[in-house]
């Protein structure tokens, strides 16, 4: 079943914010809460993490009905991508090096940006490259 677009959009603008609040208090707290949210997100999809739920209980009600809908698959797939970025970034932020959380949380932050304000989910393109690769052609 097909998701409203403007739901995996609004999880990225929270988690830009999350995340952007884990870089500057340097905090795994706040990154294990972020990785949590890509946990859940990966595994159950984005419409079931907190962001989607959040999303679908308190913002969709006010929004006029979706015009445009994708699969569920790539969104899922950036989740899990993000999960491995958040899960390097809380290794980095509690055993070190410090760089490791810096620069992984970083590259989490980046990702999750252009997502939420140009609408581009470098996770979403990453599975459709794999996609692509993996097809036979006969």
């Amino acid at each position: 079943m097909d998701i409203d677009v403007r739901g995996p959009r609004f999880g990225a603008a929270v988690t830009t914010a999350v995340l952007a609040l884990a870089l500057i208090l340097r905090s795994p707290w706040v990154l294990g809460w972020q990785t949590l949210a890509f946990a859940v997100g990966a595994a159950a999809g984005v419409q079931r993490s907190p962001y989607g739920w959040a999303f679908r209980t308190a913002v969709r009600p006010r929004l006029g009905p979706p015009r445009e809908f994708e699969a569920p698959e790539p969104p899922r797939f950036a989740q899990a991508v993000g999960l491995v970025f958040a899960g390097l970034g809380l290794v980095g932020f509690t055993v070190g090096p410090q760089w490791l959380g810096l620069a992984a949380t970083g590259a989490a932050l980046a990702a999750a940006f252009l997502n939420a304000a140009f609408g581009y989910c470098l996770g979403c393109e990453m599975f459709l490259l794999l996609k692509r690769a993996t097809v036979r052609v006969e």
